[in-house]
């Protein structure tokens, strides 16, 4: 299992990052400063490491130097958005930089991205007996192949990976067809009603009115 160290002194964001991930099916471990971070990476080896750069203690700059031995990828986690920041942070080691606020969506894909480029991401989904390869993209039902147009796979694993989470229609359009949307509900919803019967989903993919959908998982 893929492990990540989310180090940010901010309670909320900390635990909302924790969450999101671990639905994601990462192993998360948390900090609050730049010492407890230090300590841990002492003791642990982690994957990625998500790390905030106003922080007690230690800062950020100073521990990705720590850090940097280890060849570990870093994420910088931060409010200082300025563009003499973004440099500073990828100039000193950092793969890749999250500006505050942030959508759960970017800070996930953020994630992945960097993962895959170190050769640790994440390839195989797995939910209530269903396989998703995205590598060879593929998908199996209790080992049955199921078959599935691009974007059906494409909008499934946006699904998949954002479990629980009300998706927008406009966002799921923009992600899936990379086009602006237009309104017209009529491309998504058809390609949903797909989704349902292909996978029998249809108690697990809600619709939320008004909104858009979710894919219920306990």
């Amino acid at each position: 299992m893929i492990k990540i160290l989310i180090v940010e002194d901010q309670a909320s964001i900390r635990e909302l990052i924790a969450i999101n991930l671990s639905r994601m099916g990462y192993d998360c471990a948390t900090a609050n400063n730049g010492k407890m971070a230090a300590d841990l990476i002492e003791k642990n080896t982690y994957d990625l490491i998500l790390l905030d750069i106003m922080l007690p203690e230690i800062d950020g700059y100073e521990l990705i130097k720590y850090i940097e031995p280890t060849a570990t990828p870093v994420i910088f986690i931060t409010a200082k958005g300025s563009l003499k920041d973004r440099v500073k942070g990828l100039h000193m080691g950092a793969d890749d930089y999250i500006v505050k606020p942030f959508e759960t969506e970017e800070m996930i894909a953020r994630v992945e991205s960097v993962l895959r480029r170190a050769g640790k991401g994440q390839t195989l989904l797995e939910i209530d007996n269903v396989k998703i390869d995205i590598i060879q993209r593929t998908v199996k039902k209790e080992d049955q192949p199921i078959f599935l147009t691009a974007k059906e796979f494409d909008l499934l694993v946006m699904l998949v990976q954002n479990k629980n989470i009300v998706l927008y229609r406009e966002r799921l359009y923009e992600k899936v067809w990379n086009e602006e949307w237009q309104g017209n509900t009529r491309t998504i919803d058809l390609h949903i009603q797909r989704l349902r019967k292909k996978l029998d989903w249809a108690d697990k993919i809600q619709t939320v009115y008004k909104l858009g959908y979710r894919l219920e998982v306990e």
